[in-house]
């Protein structure tokens, strides 16, 4: 039976030093499961303030996706609500960073898929985290999103808007280097919305909102004006939703489990109206850097890279973040290229594959080896020409060494290259005992024995070999008599080569 899908804690937050680990080996299963780690990821995280509800709905966006073909897919009203874990009360729930455990493929209209992937946040201020803290995690989950909700309460404060200044700074060099907006899709979602009578619940009462508040206005601060400027310059798509509150029983009684039965009406409509067109395969926004589309795998790389700049006692500066992306993005690009290489070469020598011919599969390796550097070098990257450089050297490096372990493999697989070595040692066995009846024979007792002698270090040579390949002690030694039986078998067959030549030589002249 199949494991039970759940939330994945991929980071984590050390509350007595306020480091930050990644869980490479748990990003990884989430990430490179064969049926979705080469696919375009979806990325979608919730973020913002802690006991806002962000888990409440991620599990309505769960139910969702898990349901997508069902009319009803809000479920029975006496249902309780699961998936990543929530609580009422005013204790934070999560901490760190979560992932759902099971991808969801979506095919989109043009018939392309995408692998979509829900992310969790801890919650910003809480009693236990510093400043330091949250930001961390709000930066972490916009840098790795490609469909970021910033979850607020009842308004957009003027400091909601500061907590994105980071990034706006981030996008003004990532322009200037790659003269595309770096981030993808940004939604508010204003929760507990009482303001109906000015602007309606839903999309386009929230985007009017949204516009009002990023207008650009003269007696606003100078900073200000850059922020709201700069939000609209590396964001793709902005957009805002207005959510009612769910309900006072959602709020207050401790026994509620996301009963719809105890959930306001006007919170139901809208979640039905919010979630499919959020999460309609159209609008499922592709996380990008530098114009390329990220795949699962190529993900992995940007969460190590990000996560080892967010380590330090301050926030990195945007000048940091971007050499990190920059990083990442040679990294996923040698990912690629290397992964392109096995594959093709799996198909040639993997496995079960019988014996390739050195020849072929030099010639294999050569091919696919130009065809792996194609896929790099025409991978758009950032940090320029001597920085990509020092990742294409890497990947030669990492290609060479697969290439050996490859080649070794393909000469194991050759039945006579297994048992060469016995092979010539029993020949020789063979000979010296015929050799040794010979010189007995006609009276040459010393060459005999002399044949003796060697007959029986060949001997002891063969019932070494047979111990060290029954064990698997003593390689070196091993190695070092395969390396004779080389030598032995290179000289006989040079010997057999030019008496043959000079037979053939003899018959040319005799006709």
């Amino acid at each position: 039976m199949g494991v039970e899908p759940g939330p994945v804690q991929i980071v984590t937050v050390c509350k007595e030093d306020h480091s930050f680990s990644l869980d490479t080996e748990a990003l990884a299963r989430v990430l490179l499961a064969p049926e979705v780690r080469d696919k375009n990821v979806v990325v979608l995280s919730v973020a913002g303030a802690f006991r806002k509800g962000k888990s409440f709905l991620l599990d309505f966006m769960l139910r969702y996706m898990y349901r997508k073909g069902d009319e009803d897919w809000l479920g029975r009203d006496d249902e309780p609500l699961t998936g990543f874990s929530w609580r009422g009360g005013s204790e934070p729930e999560t901490t760190g960073i979560q992932l759902w455990s099971e991808v969801f493929p979506v095919v989109k209209s043009d018939g392309t898929e995408v692998a979509v992937v829900l992310m969790d946040t801890q919650g910003a201020f809480d009693a236990q985290s510093t400043v330091k803290d949250c930001a961390t995690i709000f930066a972490l989950s916009t840098m790795t999103s490609s469909i970021q909700i910033y979850n607020l309460s009842q308004n957009i404060q003027e400091d909601d808007l500061q907590q994105l200044q980071l990034f706006t700074e981030y996008g003004r060099l990532a322009m200037d280097e790659i003269f595309l907006k770096p981030f993808q899709s940004l939604m508010f979602l204003i929760r507990d919305w009482s303001f109906p009578y000015e602007y309606s619940y839903g999309f386009k009462g929230g985007n009017e909102f949204l516009d009002k508040r990023l207008q650009v206005k003269e007696a606003q601060h100078e900073e200000l004006q850059t922020v709201r400027e700069h939000i609209h310059s590396c964001f793709t798509e902005i957009s805002c939703f207005l959510l009612p509150h769910p309900g006072l029983k959602v709020a207050t009684s401790p026994s509620f489990e996301g009963q719809l039965i105890d959930v306001a009406t006007p919170f139901k409509e809208q979640l039905r109206n919010l979630i499919p067109k959020l999460l309609h395969p159209d609008r499922l926004a592709e996380k990008e850097i530098n114009g390329n589309k990220v795949t699962c795998r190529g993900m992995l790389e940007f969460f190590k890279a990000y996560i080892k700049i967010y380590q330090g006692e301050d926030l990195p500066q945007p000048k940091t973040m971007l050499m990190a992306t920059a990083e990442a993005n040679n990294l996923a690009a040698v990912a690629t290229a290397k992964d392109q290489y096995n594959k093709n070469m799996e198909k040639v020598c993997g496995g079960d594959l019988p014996y390739v011919a050195p020849d072929s599969l030099v010639e294999k390796h050569n091919f696919y080896l130009q065809e792996a550097l194609r896929t790099f070098s025409s991978t758009k990257k950032m940090g320029g020409q001597e920085f990509c450089d020092r990742y294409q050297a890497q990947l030669e490096a990492e290609l060479e060494e697969t290439w050996q372990s490859l080649s070794k493999h393909n000469e194991s697989k050759n039945l006579f290259s297994a048992f060469r070595t016995p092979a010539v040692l029993f020949v020789l066995v063979c000979l010296l005992y015929v050799l040794s009846g010979v010189f007995l024979f006609v009276g040459l007792a010393t060459f005999a024995l002399v044949c003796d002698c060697t007959l029986g270090a060949v001997m002891m040579a063969m019932l070494t070999w047979t111990f060290i390949r029954y064990s698997g002690r003593y390689q070196t030694v091993g190695g070092a008599i395969d390396q004779a039986a080389g030598v032995v078998l290179e000289q006989a067959t040079v010997v057999m080569n030019k008496s043959r030549g000079a037979s053939t030589a003899d018959l040319k002249k005799s006709t």
